[in-house]
Order: structure tokens, then sequence, then C-alpha cells
């Protein structure tokens, strides 16, 4: 109880084992309690994200480098509750008001999440801050120099490179959105996610009957199992 709950003292958890008849001293409860910490009394960043998965997704920017050594900007918008990738777009020039469209697009107005994570960078300014506060959504930028409170989008970043762009030559900005868009499509109906008890984030029913064919994807870089 009290390494459960930080906040109770003594004569809490000595009523709490009251009302379980446990009979004992409070002082005795005292002796045995767990060693109090120095961390603040108030949830931790961790489990804010834990309790409210539903309601959060994250946004971040990330750069690529075409074969003319021109760079592009993606940005790519994550729902916590399924991992589900809900919107990405590609630019030369990222600006407040481009990313404010971005947000729109991705969240209709009666599916908006209620947090929406981000870093501290400087591009998401005035215009960004109004449209989602419009939509209703809480602003929660992350700590300076602390991306693993953005982690669960850091990841996705990571996994957009290693899986996808680092397997292809980018000529230009309108080769990139189709790569991105195709392996969205995968990411979010195919590809299965430890955190998900290994299904996608667009559920997959299990097939049980029928012969197993392979689908290529992205080019043949991946399949897609089916049966038929």
């Amino acid at each position: 109880m009290s390494m459960a709950n930080p906040l109770w003292g003594a004569p809490r958890i000595h009523g709490e084992l009251l009302m379980l008849g446990i009979e004992v001293a409070q002082s005795t409860v005292a002796k045995y309690m767990a060693p109090r910490t120095r961390r603040p009394p108030s949830q931790s960043w961790k489990t804010f994200l834990r309790n409210h998965a539903a309601g959060i997704a994250s946004i971040d920017l990330f750069v690529v480098p075409t074969a003319f050594f021109k760079l592009l900007y993606g940005l790519v918008i994550l729902n916590h509750d399924r991992r589900l990738l809900v919107g990405f777009g590609v630019t030369s020039h990222p600006s407040a008001e481009w990313i404010a469209r971005q947000v729109t697009e991705a969240f209709p107005w009666d599916q908006a999440p209620r947090y929406l994570i981000r870093d501290r960078d400087c591009v998401y300014g005035h215009a960004f801050i109004r449209r989602v506060r419009a939509m209703g959504i809480r602003d929660r930028p992350t700590a300076a120099r602390s991306p693993w409170q953005n982690g669960h989008v850091e990841r996705l970043i990571g996994s957009i490179r290693r899986e996808c762009i680092d397997h292809s030559v980018v000529f230009g900005e309108a080769y990139l959105p189709r790569i991105v868009r195709a392996y969205a499509a995968y990411y979010n109906e195919v590809r299965t996610h430890l955190s998900l008890e290994k299904n996608a984030p667009v559920p997959r029913t299990v097939q049980r009957v029928g012969q197993i064919t392979a689908l290529p994807l992205l080019g043949g870089l991946y399949h897609q199992y089916l049966r038929i």
C-alpha cells in the first residue's frame, strides 16, 4: 500500500488495514512503510502518457535529404491509443500555417484528441497554437532537450527511416509523399506491434482456413501474408 500510494502516510494505511480486518498498531505500519522518495507528488510523465493514451496524439518533424542534396521536411501525427499514423505531410518550407493545416486534415472536428504532444521547435508558432486551441486540443510541449518525452512518435520516425526511407532514393518533393503514403498503409494495416499484442493499429483478424499467399508491398520490400 505504501509503494502504490506514495502520498499516504501511516495513519491512512493503518485505517485501510483496519477496514480490511487486519489488527495492527499504527507504529508497526510506520516501521514497515517504504522509504520516501524525493520525486514530486504529482504523477510522472510516463504515468500521464499511460493513463491518457486514448486521448493523446503526438506530432513531430524529421529531415530527409534528397538525391540532389535538397532538404525536405516530413511531418507525422501519431495517435497513442492504437499507435495509428493518422497524418503525414512533406514540404521544403515548414511553417506554423502549414502544420496547422496538417493537424486539421488529420483530425476531423469530432475526432480531435484531448492532448497533443510536441517539442519546442519554433516552427510551432501562433497560427498552430490558435488552431489546436480552436479544435479543443490542449497543447503539451515537452521539456527542453527531452525527446524521450515524445518517445512514441520518435520511434515511429525511426521506423520510417529504417524500414522505408533508408531503402529508397528520394529524388524530390513529389516522390517522398508517395513512398511515405505506401509505408503508412503498411504500418497501419499490416505491420504487427509488440505494444498491441502483436496486432496492427487497424486490427487484423486471424485467418485459419485457406491457402497462404504473399502480397508484395512497397515494391516487394515487405509482404503481407493472407489466406485465400
